[in-house]
């Protein structure tokens, strides 16, 4: 659940409760699609609860994300399409906001557009760098270096947005659960 504090530790309450109403609760089945490698999603989301598996043409499953985790965070920095096919592994209940919902926001309020792509960019560099340390892990000498040691631990500068950004989450399941799909 950590990646979802990157997001939230940088929002703020009102950023919080605007993602709740402007999204929508998405219910997925087990083995149901998410998004497609190459084909353009509308939205950016969030996951509430369940897991979700990730893979990619000629490399296979590349990953799970898990509770709090953010999908759709690559393509709506750069307007590509997904690299990876992301689809239920288990009943899996997102929150899906649209891109064209986020991008008003921030033309409306554009310090909203500053937390969130600090936000988002915190989120993404975090993600490459759990990537890079795990491939390492995995093609290097199979001992654990301070890198690997350290992979799992917050920054420093997170943590005194830690509780914050956990009651945020705790609230926003709380306002997707109530919604209807």
């Amino acid at each position: 659940m950590r990646k979802v504090l990157y997001i939230l530790g940088q929002l703020d309450d009102q950023d919080v409760d605007w993602m709740a109403r402007a999204g929508r609760r998405v219910v997925l089945q087990p083995g149901q699609t998410l998004i497609t490698q190459g084909a353009p999603t509308a939205d950016l989301y969030i996951v509430i609860d369940g897991s979700l598996g990730v893979s990619a043409r000629g490399l296979g499953k590349v990953a799970t994300l898990m509770s709090g985790e953010i999908v759709g965070g690559m393509s709506f920095v750069d307007s590509n399409p997904p690299s990876a096919t992301v689809a239920a592994e288990t009943v899996t209940i997102v929150l899906a906001i649209l891109k064209d919902d986020i991008e008003r926001r921030i033309e409306v309020e554009p310090m909203f557009g500053l937390r969130f792509f600090r936000a988002l960019a915190l989120f993404l560099a975090d993600r490459l760098r759990a990537a890079t340390q795990s491939r390492q892990g995995q093609n290097g000498s199979g001992n654990l270096g301070a890198a690997e040691v350290d992979a799992d631990e917050l920054d420093e500068k997170l943590m005194d947005k830690l509780a914050v950004a956990g009651d945020r989450f705790d609230r926003l399941t709380k306002a997707v659960a109530a919604k209807r799909s």
